[in-house]
């Protein structure tokens, strides 16, 4: 045992999600233990801040440091460290491991926390969509699920994965209902990307940092709450207990719902597999993920799922030299060599897809360099007004003829894009039975749900 032989001393390793969360539920007003640092990785420029007092509780009156991961093991030895929390996802195994070995060689002990430790129960059922990787089409099959229960007159909040990239104290409890609370809430563009879809459809979406408080408040939503639907974020487990688990599936990646940390728990924790992108991908690679399936959670009800690409313009991309400029995260930590704006441009007969590497500008050119596989397309990372502004500039410095947006969200609205362009969208689609309608059924009939209708 190092420092205070009382207590444990913790570091939380983190990317500013479920490190919070497990915080939260596990070592807050925890007389136990005592967490002097969290660690920062995946996301750019969280490192450097505090976890704040105001969240941190009676314990730690001067808040929890936030230090960047590179330098862990000098933390272990500095604080005699004697626990290390893994919390963040969509990793390879090997990955974790390696940081196992750092914690491990310092002397520390290195620990997974389960659901059973961290999730907290909703007095309202809860349906929980998760996923193997990013990217794998968490957010439509969220969405159809929350358009089949709207269909029955229920009332459904949907709660996101955390992604506080800002003033934690203030995104303690986060409510959007309005594209005007986006603005409101300082989103970047990986938060707009994940509550844009729900607003403009007139679901009511929370987010934030301590998602007991979230949960609470989601519970008594003043527009009512019948159904909290949980919407994973990256391939990690549910904050909540779920009463349906359903987790998304990505033919494209086949192999991958064996390899990656925790993708491989949320698809053995799953009642309902949907295997996506069914349209777009192999039929062999369809077949590794149900033998995948069956290996691991043979019980599991399994739907296929196709999602199809409509444009707004397809007139702007046949025939022309295009940029793609695709979800930033899907195609960083997520690793996806072929988006929407892929199929898209490849469907509606682009003439070639044009390289951007050469017209990088600033934090963009950076990220190509931590992640080199990305190839012939354009990350939308816009973690803060410069990488925004990177790659508006970008956008605008590229040689091509058009461009071809397949984030989640409207880019028009949030950079001067001054180049023709046109917008990808993908919804979920399932194939034959069984189908998620019948399994929302089943949901509803179960609980004894009565809608307004």
């Amino acid at each position: 045992m190092g420092g205070n032989m009382s207590k444990k001393n913790v570091i939380i390793i983190g990317a500013a999600g479920r490190d919070f969360h497990n915080f939260n539920t596990v070592y807050r007003d925890n007389e136990n233990y005592n967490v002097v640092a969290f660690t920062a990785a995946q996301i750019p420029d969280i490192d450097g801040r505090k976890y704040p007092p105001e969240l941190a509780g009676k314990l730690y009156p001067e808040g929890i440091p936030v230090y960047a991961e590179e330098n862990l093991a000098e933390l272990i030895r500095k604080f005699r460290v004697d626990d290390c929390v893994f919390a963040y996802s969509d990793v390879t195994y090997q990955k974790v491991m390696a940081v196992s070995a750092i914690v491990n060689a310092a002397g520390a002990n290195f620990v997974l926390l389960g659901p059973d430790a961290t999730m907290l129960k909703s007095v309202k059922p809860v349906i929980s969509v998760g996923a193997i990787r990013t990217g794998c089409g968490k957010s439509q099959t969220s969405r159809r699920i929350i358009e089949l229960l709207m269909a029955k007159g229920l009332r459904v909040v949907a709660i996101r994965h955390p992604m506080p990239y800002g003033d934690l104290a203030e995104q303690k409890v986060q409510r959007f209902a309005t594209i005007a609370d986006l603005e409101l809430h300082k989103c970047t563009v990986e938060e707009m990307e994940e509550y844009e879809p729900h607003v403009v459809r007139g679901d009511v979406i929370y987010a934030g940092v301590d998602y007991e408080a979230i949960l609470r408040a989601a519970e008594n939503d003043p527009a009512g709450c019948d159904v909290v639907l949980w919407d994973g974020g990256n391939n990690d487990f549910p904050f909540y207990k779920s009463d349906l688990m359903i987790t998304v599936t990505d033919p494209h990646r086949a192999g991958h719902e064996l390899r990656y940390y925790p993708g491989e728990v949320t698809l053995r924790m799953a009642d309902v597999v949907v295997i996506n992108k069914i349209d777009s991908s192999s039929p062999e690679a369809g077949q590794q993920v149900r033998e995948s399936i069956e290996k691991v959670n043979p019980g599991a009800l399994v739907v296929d799922g196709a999602s199809p690409i409509r444009v707004d313009d397809p007139s702007v991309i046949k025939g022309k030299r295009v940029l793609v400029v695709e979800d930033g995260p899907t195609l960083t930590h997520g690793e996806m060599k072929l988006g929407a704006g892929i199929v898209a441009a490849r469907k509606f007969g682009a003439a070639e897809l044009v390289d951007p590497r050469p017209f990088t500008v600033g934090k963009l050119t950076e990220t190509f360099s931590i992640y080199p596989n990305i190839g012939t397309l354009l990350p939308a990372m816009g973690y803060g007004e410069q990488q925004l502004k990177d790659l508006e500039d970008t956008i605008n410095k590229t040689d091509c003829d058009s461009v071809v947006v397949a984030t989640p969200i409207d880019l028009n609205r949030i950079i001067n894009i001054r180049k023709p362009n046109t917008r990808v969208y993908y919804d979920l689609q399932e194939i034959g039975d069984p189908n998620l309608s019948q399994v929302i059924d089943e949901f509803v009939n179960k609980f004894g749900l009565k809608g307004k209708n």
